[in-house]
């Protein structure tokens, strides 16, 4: 049975790597595997693994069936739905999943929308009147496109994060002109529902209580699962210390929850001889786990992570009333088997992997605990064994590991899970704010300890995610390293995982360079790297006061690749889509020059050694010319744009022109002051394609093979302009655009010039494929 599990498994996970998703006529395959597994039991694990590939694949064409016609982009069609699940307040907008129950266009099951605040009143007060409530049926005008991310390496895969919730588009409401008002039409009162409501009401008055405190957002995402409600910064903080996991609902907090209430169902069980005998107070704990892990994931709002703790639990619980299966391998397998079946894009998540290494782990120290081993003993073997286990897969998930995670974990996952969570889910039943209080200022003694861990010395260990059978040979060393005694030459393990924690920075030879411009939507971020040198050309748009391209694409990437410092960052000019993220990266890494056109009261000058770019300014690192070309010294230009500092990169097989936002008046002046110094091998379209840019005198003196568009998907400005893209196309000039295909690597290496695009590298079956 372990074996057909494990195939099972396995199936649905190959599945998820395909970059093309197979037909669905071979869907047909998994009734054959059915009955040759019934005959042919040596051939259990291949033929279980088709069965599951089957299985994947029916889910994915009825999922990828829901997503928005490609037609409908764009066009605005009115829909009456249902607010599904929580709304997520943003400072401009409130975004909430909308389940749709009629529209003048076929449209997907549900779809995420945004509501911008100016859309629906002029005043807060009366913005506040019109916030609509889970459960409630709205009819909107909504303006939709497909599923659609940034993608860049090492990057978040958004578009895998709403295919998994089934979302099948994206968009916003549309007020005003000759758009529908929005309109309140009652409510669905669902089962589901109800449940949201009861969230609702509870984050609600969390924050009426506590007001808008870190204690609250932490005490919402204990109790309900809210995890918007907590801050970029205590979110950058519970990474740095190793405490990401018990700041939401996980599958520790669902685990001691559902744990508790067996234990206290079963004493109180025993103490009735009648219960008893009609009922083993064993079986009756696992029934009350089951409930207990039931009723904390449905307060969660039954979320794809606690679906899937629910599911090990009930797994494991069932294991316990059967009492059939007895090994741990095997009640691993079936929660394996179980979740992948409920979910086959679970795989996706790096939650999943590290939930399921950490219940291995603790099965596999279980094994040589001794009933007589104190339970502090116990307690540090396992702590021991989910640190060490654990650390690469985090290093190859997230590029870091926190050294201090260990010293963090010891104090709070007892204060977490003990007690601030039962307090946050009792406070959320009883109408005792003491309760409240009590947690709040529990969390806000812990998070005074965490910010100390997070200040001591090499609190934490960052370098480049290491290969995949790195990862495989250290997660083998893992298993010797934490086996139980007894087992020959243990410490050999650590150097099986040696080479995760010691993998090279991969860097240009001397003389190459790598010019990546990452996928930051509608603003720009070009990192340019020599063989010890990097540079940041710009750093994208901000978000919102809280969220930035720097914090989200830039600073992930840098991590993942090794660089942890920047000898130069130049910040073009001051548009936010290009200085937007510029902040972030310069609080989180050493910057050695800021070179700018930035006005003298930016307030990212004194961040960093700061000068103003000006055309003649020239260095060279490792064989590699770099010289800026524009503006000229004490320029002063009526649009900004045309301050851009243009910097010419020069490699020995090739050249690059990075042009930022300038337009016709300063590609005249370029072409006036030298147009022999524009010719480059590739381009960097200036200002993202804009019909006020890439004059035909400009695209001819630069003479580019290729030319590189960054842009946001569907962008409002119609970047690049269609006019633009002919002129190119009319010079000979292939156009590489990474709203189409991700972020795009220009490699200027001796043999020539190496070029790839993130979504051709590395696209799977729900990506859209690069046109």
């Amino acid at each position: 049975m372990t074996a057909a599990l494990i195939g099972f498994a396995a199936g649905v996970l190959v599945l998820q790597v395909l970059p093309v998703l197979p037909a669905a006529a071979w869907i047909w395959a998994a009734p054959a595997a059915i009955v040759a597994m019934l005959r042919l039991r040596r051939l259990v694990l291949p033929l279980a693994m088709v069965l599951g590939w089957c299985w994947a694949l029916g889910f994915a064409h009825l999922r990828l069936a829901d997503r928005l016609d490609p037609e409908l982009e764009g066009v605005e069609v009115e829909a009456v739905g249902v607010i599904a699940g929580l709304p997520a307040a943003g400072e401009r907008s409130l975004r909430f999943a909308f389940d749709i129950e009629s529209s003048s266009r076929e449209l997907p099951s549900r779809v995420l929308v945004s509501w911008f605040r100016t859309a629906f009143a002029q005043d807060q007060s009366a913005v506040l009147l019109e916030v609509p409530h889970p459960g409630e049926r709205w009819r909107f005008t909504l303006r939709l496109k497909r599923p659609r991310g940034h993608f860049n390496p090492h990057g978040f895969d958004y578009e895998a994060w709403l295919l998994e919730r089934g979302i099948g588009a994206t968009g916003y409401v549309r007020a005003g002109g000759k758009a529908t008002p929005p309109l309140r039409m009652g409510w669905r009162n669902s089962f589901r529902d109800r449940i949201e409501q009861a969230r609702e009401a509870v984050r609600d008055r969390f924050r009426r209580v506590l007001g808008e405190t870190p204690a609250a957002g932490i005490l919402a995402a204990l109790a309900v699962g809210d995890q918007r409600a907590i801050s970029n910064e205590e979110w950058r903080l519970f990474s740095a210390t190793g405490v990401t996991h018990l700041m939401s609902i996980s599958g520790l907090h669902v685990t001691m929850v559902s744990g508790l209430l067996a234990w206290l169902v079963g004493s109180l069980w025993r103490r009735a001889p009648r219960l008893v005998l009609a009922l083993p107070a064993r079986k009756a704990g696992a029934l009350a786990a089951i409930a207990g892990a039931l009723g904390y994931a449905l307060l969660a709002g039954f979320a794809v992570p606690a679906q899937r703790t629910f599911w090990m639990v009930a797994v494991v619980a069932l294991a316990l009333w059967s009492g059939r299966i007895a090994s741990p391998a095997r009640t691993l397998a079936l929660a394996l088997a179980v979740v992948l079946l409920a979910d086959p894009w679970a795989g996706l998540s790096a939650g999943f992997w590290l939930s399921f290494g950490a219940v291995a782990l603790i099965f596999l120290v279980g094994v040589a605990v001794h009933r007589d081993e104190p339970l502090l003993l116990q307690w540090v073997r396992i702590q021991w064994a989910i640190t060490v286990g654990l650390a690469p897969a985090a290093l190859f998930l997230f590029s870091q590991v926190s050294l201090v995670g260990p010293l963090a974990n010891a104090v709070a996952i007892p204060v977490v899970s003990v007690v601030v969570t039962p307090l946050a889910l009792a406070a959320a039943v009883l109408p005792w704010e003491a309760l409240l209080w009590l947690a709040a200022w529990l969390v806000q003694w812990l998070l005074q300890l965490l910010e100390w861990c997070a200040s001591l010395p090499a609190a934490l260990w960052q370098q480049p995610s290491p290969p995949w059978w790195c990862l495989v040979a250290a997660a083998a060393g893992t298993l010797w390293l934490v086996a139980p005694c007894g087992v020959p030459w243990r410490a050999t393990g650590l150097a099986l995982m040696a080479p995760a924690f010691a993998w090279p920075v991969a860097t240009p030879a001397p003389g190459d360079a790598w010019v990546t411009t990452l996928d930051a939507g509608q603003g720009l971020a070009v990192l340019v790297r020599t063989a010890n040198r990097a540079l940041l050309y710009d750093a994208g748009p901000a978000f919102g006061t809280e969220s930035d391209s720097g914090e989200r694409i830039i600073l992930p990437h840098l991590r993942a690749i090794g660089v942890r410092r920047l000898d130069a960052l130049v910040v073009t000019h001051n548009d936010i889509d290009h200085s937007g993220g510029a902040a972030s990266v310069l609080q989180a890494l050493e910057v050695d020059r800021l070179l700018s056109s930035l006005p003298g009261a930016s307030p990212l000058l004194p961040l960093a050694p700061a000068e103003r770019c000006a055309a003649g300014q020239a260095w060279e690192w490792d064989g590699v010319r770099f010289e800026m070309l524009h503006p000229a010294m004490g320029a002063q230009e009526r649009r900004t744009n045309n301050l851009s500092c243009v910097l010419k990169v020069a490699a020995r097989s090739g050249a690059m022109l990075l042009t930022g936002d300038i337009e016709r008046e300063a590609e005249a002046a370029l072409l006036a002051r030298d147009p022999g110094a524009l010719r480059a091998d590739v381009l960097l379209v200036p200002h993202h394609g804009s019909r006020t840019s890439s004059s035909a005198a400009f695209i001819a003196a630069v003479s580019a093979r290729v030319a590189v568009v960054p842009a946001g998907y569907r962008n409002r400005f119609g970047h690049p302009a269609l006019a633009v893209a002919e002129r190119y196309a009319a010079a000979g000039v292939a156009m590489r655009r990474t709203d189409l295909e991700g972020a795009v690597t220009v490699r200027f290496v001796e043999k020539g010039l190496e070029i790839e695009s993130e979504r051709r590298r590395r696209g799977r079956y729900w990506h859209e494929a690069p046109r």
